[in-house]
């Protein structure tokens, strides 16, 4: 189908080169952090051309220019204490999530001696990022004609982003909430640094993903083709949802969307049935 080649091709760089809808905000929550050498012949001579030092010092890697699609992103998976980097989580998640995305366990597993919350502060930054490519696959058919308020299911939600919450068409809720996020998440006065994260801003996490399930939500119920190719393409949602269960980010009788894998219906069933009420930030 022409969706899931769209999807295909465009997620060969989700990871770290983000294609966004959102407000220059965004861009900071990725680091294209890499460095890969090409050889070269000249006069019968090898010639090692590198866009940075050798990746064996533990320095951040890049792709170099003009390198095809193909190319990107190919050097050895390296562990996390020899990356040399401020951003050495994010890359090493990035790594993890370009070797394998359906390995959901692996990739929000709390790596060895990290702090957890610097950990979770990545994922949601990543989180984020990619969900810009869902944005993308949803903007042609999500139009404000077709869905002029956000909802998903039985619930009806209220933008938060303008000075009094009000209704906005879905593709602008989306939109404004991931923008929302990303400033949020890139405000130095509550993420001063990428080591530790403050005390007082982790209950930040919360609200933040309660508001990027909405998304995904409104995705499943709204336009479900779009949702299947993109999550099997990257198991996103998957990834998001673990994350956030096994954090306490969301609680489950705010997931709606069933099960994808039909074995823990009951939270998302107990959900619509009290989800009669439209709810307000």
């Amino acid at each position: 189908m022409l969706m899931e080649a769209q999807v295909q091709e465009t997620l060969k760089h989700v990871p770290t080169s983000p294609t966004t809808t959102t407000t220059a905000t965004q861009s900071d929550l990725t680091t294209d952090s890499t460095i890969e050498e090409k050889t070269t012949t000249s006069d019968s001579k090898t010639v090692s051309v590198s866009s940075g030092t050798p990746s064996a010092t533990g320095r951040p890697q890049r792709n170099l220019p003009g390198t095809k699609d193909e190319g990107l992103y190919q050097w050895p998976q390296r562990p996390l204490e020899s990356i040399e980097s401020a951003f050495a989580l994010r890359e090493y998640l990035q790594s993890l999530i370009r070797q394998d995305p359906h390995n959901v366990d692996l990739i929000i597993a709390l790596p060895s001696g990290q702090d957890e919350h610097a950990w979770l502060y990545e994922h949601l930054c990543q989180i984020c990022l990619e969900l810009n490519y869902l944005i993308v696959h949803l903007e042609p058919e999500c139009t404000p004609e077709v869905c002029p308020e956000m909802r998903a299911e039985e619930w009806m939600y209220y933008c938060a982003t303008h000075p009094t919450p009000r209704e906005c068409c879905a593709i602008d809720y989306l939109t404004h909430t991931l923008d929302g996020a990303s400033a949020l998440l890139n405000n130095v006065k509550f993420f001063p640094s990428r080591i530790c994260v403050p005390e007082g801003s982790v209950k930040n996490f919360q609200s933040i993903a309660r508001r990027l399930y909405r998304i995904f939500a409104h995705a499943y119920f709204h336009h479900r083709d779009i949702f299947d190719a993109f999550e099997a393409e990257t198991s996103l949602y998957d990834r998001f949802l673990k994350l956030s269960r096994s954090r306490k980010l969301i609680t489950d009788k705010l997931i709606i969307i069933p099960s994808l894998n039909n074995d823990d219906n009951s939270a998302a069933t107990g959900a619509r049935q009290i989800m009669s009420r439209s709810r307000e930030d």
